[in-house]
């Protein structure tokens, strides 16, 4: 089971925020490749990267800072945030993105997964948020009609490399995972599940293991930043 140390992006800076809502961020590192680097010489096998203001507002001004972990982090990166369109995949995967996360688009325009999925093998993850098993969408402030364990099902077959299942109830707020959501979707496919959400302790991370042993790994953020949770005491029990 893989931990995913959380970087979100928000002015050039390592944030995280509560409930997903934009308004209530904390920074956390002003330079996210130093954060980067520090989760690598911890022990960490994968970064988890979402921009944020690509997300909301499609800017463009984490670019920069994105592609120079790329280049730098020797760690393999899935990245999400304001991945709308073919182009943008291809020029993530060539730049050397491991996983493009595939958010609101997934829920709009299914085909473009579909091709993404035949074009790029096993680079293509989903990105399902939700609240009360409703998809949200749009950085998370629209909510849709269609629950997520229908839309996980929807793409069952056309070669997701995983789904990044989080309950923005949770997310950041250091009120536990979401482990009865997760154990219901775990069941409802066989793509590769990943947690995210809500992660508040090494107890949390037992938990999830104990409850929803075939998960693929979990994304932990605050916590780590917090110091609640040591890397490599959550490297040793997820392991």
């Amino acid at each position: 089971m893989i931990l995913y140390p959380a970087l979100d992006l928000k002015n050039g800076n390592c944030v995280r925020l509560l409930q997903g809502k934009i308004n209530k961020e904390t920074i956390f590192n002003k330079d996210p490749l130093i954060q980067a680097k520090s989760f690598v010489n911890q022990g960490c096998q994968w970064l988890h990267i979402v921009d944020l203001d690509g997300a909301l507002s499609q800017s463009l001004v984490n670019q920069k800072i994105i592609k120079k972990m790329i280049k730098d982090i020797p760690i393999p990166i899935q990245l999400g945030g304001g991945i709308r369109n073919l182009k943008t995949i291809k020029n993530w995967i060539s730049i050397g993105v491991e996983r493009v996360i595939l958010g609101t688009i997934a829920l709009k325009d299914p085909q473009l997964v579909k091709e993404a999925c035949k074009n790029y093998p096993n680079k293509v993850a989903i990105g399902i948020d939700a609240k009360n098993s409703n998809v949200m969408v749009e950085g998370w402030v629209k909510k849709s009609n269609i629950s997520v364990f229908d839309l996980a099902k929807s793409f069952e077959d056309v070669g997701v490399s995983a789904i990044i299942y989080t309950d923005i109830s949770k997310d950041g707020m250091m009120l536990g995972p979401d482990i009865n959501g997760t154990k219901k979707l775990l069941e409802c496919v066989s793509i590769p599940i990943i947690a995210s959400g809500g992660v508040s302790s090494i107890s949390d991370l037992r938990k999830l293991k104990k409850e929803c042993p075939k998960l693929n790994g979990i994304v932990c953020g605050r916590a780590l930043y917090d110091k609640k949770i040591k890397v490599n005491e959550a490297i040793r029990v997820l392991n």
